[in-house]
This record gives structure tokens, sequence and C-alpha cells, in this order.
């Protein structure tokens, strides 16, 4: 269930290695007793057009969505862990930022194969 999705200013991948990035959050995410490892998925996607306040002019942005009914420290305590693992592969980039959304129980479909 858990999804992460990290969006980041395209050039990014000529720099660091987004797939790296994508592992790490990955390895540091599972460690939480929150977290169902079997169902934590990570992406990640570039962003061509952008401009933000800080220099440099690049940032990574993750969201880490749940299923909603965690309590706030529970949410405080996984977006520190999303951040510190993004700022271990990504420590030259001008923004690093994490927001947590909670999904609608009763509205989230899944299907899984295998």
């Amino acid at each position: 269930m858990p999804h992460v999705v990290i969006d980041f200013s395209a050039g990014l991948e000529d720099s660091f290695d987004i797939d790296l990035l994508c592992k790490s959050v990955f390895d540091a995410l599972i460690l939480d007793v929150e977290i169902n490892a079997p169902a934590l998925k990570i992406r990640a996607r570039p962003q061509p057009y952008f401009h933000i306040g800080t220099e440099p002019q690049t940032f990574a942005h993750a969201t880490l969505y749940l299923l909603a009914g965690r309590a706030d420290d529970t949410k405080a305590r996984l977006s520190d862990i999303v951040l510190h693992a993004m700022d271990a592969v990504l420590p030259n980039v001008g923004s690093l930022s994490v927001d947590v959304r909670d999904m609608n129980k009763a509205a989230y479909a899944k299907r899984v194969k295998g």
C-alpha cells in the first residue's frame, strides 16, 4: 500500500543516481513498523518545468501516500525518514521536501498478481 512519488527537477538524473534514490528511500522506510514492505512502492519522475526560490535551482519533493488513520507523530517520523534518505543521495540539491497524504480507505482499490 504505501506509495512514495518523488518529483525532481529534470537534469538531476545526469548528476545523481535516481534509481539509488528510490532504493534508499525504500530501504529506509521498510525498517519502520508502520510500513508493509511487500506493498511499498517508490517511483520518481522528472519535472521539466519549474522555478524555485532557492539556489541552486534544483529540487526533489517526495509525497508519501498512506491509508488514512495514522497519528501525526507517525507521519512526522516517516516524513523525516524519507527526507534523510533523500539528503543522503542528493546532498547538493537546492531544495528537498516531503509531504504525507492520507488515502481514503473506502475508495482505495488494488490488485496484485503472484
